[in-house]
Parts: structure tokens; sequence; C-alpha cells
């Protein structure tokens, strides 16, 4: 992505240096990214988890600097898109805030932790991320590449949208009005409209000129390598659709690359759809 020079956000908030350093007891990493990954509201984890710790205090490298300028970058472009885009309906967009921090950081959902992974707080309407995260998606996701980055930041960005839009109230009222199960497959269809949001996001960007060869790779690569599917087989040796949150793959990739396609809201939808995907197999939602 061609970002290095270009205006960074004023509504980002650098917290990495002084902020605390808290030991998970019991629950691994994989476990939390399993269901707070590039989710709306984690707030059903926050608290209660952490069990003291010391506080981090080292300077930021040049690497994080680098990475910090980067997220800038592509929240200001967020910013743009989707002033645009909301002006195309007649709607006033309100940008998100952005947190970046080490290790743990309080949010308006409670504490946030680098164990959880990147989220949106609609309490605070901000987005959390602890650029460790950056490493996990090469590392563990073997999803490398600043556009993937770009990806999540988007999907966040997309769960701020939902927001504005009403969408993730709606969505948290049903929460005890349904069955987990019933649930959990409304998350799946807020989770892929984040997905499509981040899809139009990227169109845009296309079209300014900022995408690079191999950038739009990129992001299916991490679409695709945090559907609830590859992640379910990594970590139990099973797939589980009944506890899927976040959509599978395929579904992931194809609502992104939906998004893309159209660059405006009209085909973003996904509660109403009647038909998903699962792995080449048609499914009645």
């Amino acid at each position: 992505m061609k970002w290095k020079g270009r205006t960074t956000s004023g509504n980002v908030t650098d917290r990495r240096i002084g902020g605390s350093k808290t030991a998970i007891g019991g629950v691994g990493i994989a476990v939390l990214l399993i269901y707070t990954l590039i989710t709306g509201d984690p707030s059903a984890l926050l608290g209660n988890l952490f069990n003291g710790g010391s506080s981090n205090n080292d300077p930021l490298t040049a690497e994080e600097i680098e990475m910090g300028e980067f997220v800038s970058v592509v929240l200001a472009d967020t910013e743009v898109v989707w002033k645009k885009v909301f002006a195309e309906y007649g709607k006033v967009y309100q940008p998100a805030k952005l947190v970046l921090y080490r290790d743990t950081t309080n949010s308006g959902c409670g504490t946030a932790s680098s164990n959880i992974g990147p989220f949106y707080c609609s309490a605070d309407q901000t987005i959390y991320i602890d650029l460790i995260f950056y490493k996990e998606l090469k590392t563990r996701f073997n999803a490398p590449g600043d556009f993937a980055m770009a990806y999540v930041i988007a999907h966040e960005v997309g769960h701020h949208i939902q927001y504005q839009l009403g969408i993730l109230e709606e969505f948290y009222d049903m929460r005890s009005k349904v069955s987990t199960t019933e649930f959990n497959q409304l998350s799946v269809r807020l989770e892929l409209q984040a997905d499509y949001m981040a899809g139009v996001w990227a169109h845009h960007i296309q079209g300014m000129g900022y995408l690079e060869e191999g950038d739009l790779q990129e992001a299916i690569n991490a679409a695709g390598a945090v559907g609830d599917d590859r992640i379910q087989e990594q970590t139990q040796g099973r797939v589980t659709p009944d506890n899927f949150t976040h959509g599978t793959s395929e579904q992931r990739i194809r609502w992104f690359k939906k998004g893309f396609a159209a660059g405006d809201l009209e085909d973003g939808d996904t509660f109403s759809a009647t038909t998903l995907y699962y792995r080449n197999e048609l499914l009645i939602a």
C-alpha cells in the first residue's frame, strides 16, 4: 500500500509507553482470539481475566513508530472514504477513534488486552489495537503484508459504521431474545457485513491509486485466515458450525470481495440475505 508521507488521522491516541503489562491465568491467546478476533463487542470476555502485572515503559522501536504512522494513515483513509459514502446517502459520518497500546489498557468496554486482538468498543466508539497482532497475522495466521493489517482496521471501522447506522444496537438487543445458536448466526451476519464494508473501503482506496500489486490478495488472505472453520480446525481439530461467530473463510472472503466490487452499501445487507456459503456448498441462512 502506498502510504508513506500521506495524511495521518487526528483521531489516534498512542498509549504504547507507560501501559500496564498483565498476565492472564488459564486462558490461551488462541482461545481468546477465536472468540473476540476482529469483533464488535469483546466485553463478554473483558473484566475478571486479569491478575496483576508490571508497567511497560520501553521506548518505541523504529518499526513500532512506523507501524503507528501506518495505522494513522489507514484510519485517515477510512475517514475520507466514509465521509464520501455517507454523504451520498445524505448522512454525516462521525469518525471512529483509535487507541494504540501495549499489553493492556482501559477501554469503555473494560480492560483491553493484547491477548484478545483488535476490537471496536461501541461504548466509547473507539478501536483498540496492540500492534503485536500485526506479527500474529504473519506468524500465527500466515497472512503477511501491510494491507492485511489495513483490512483488519477497515473491518473494525465497519463495526463503527454499524454503530452509526443503528445496526449494532439492534444486534445487542437480540442477545436476550434468541438462543445462543441463533445469536451466533446473527453474529456471523454482523461480522460478514463488517467484511463487506472493509471491501467497500478497499474499492475506494484502489480508485485513489493507493493500492500496490498484491495488496488486494493480502487482504483476501487475511480474511480467509480468520474464518471460524479454519481457526476451529487449527485449534480443536474439528469444525462446529453452531459455534461460528464470524463466518467461514469462504464467507469472509466472499463478502469482502462483494463490498470491493460494489463500492457502496447497496449490496451489504447480510441480515436480509437468504443464502450463505460454506465450503462451496450453498446453505439456506
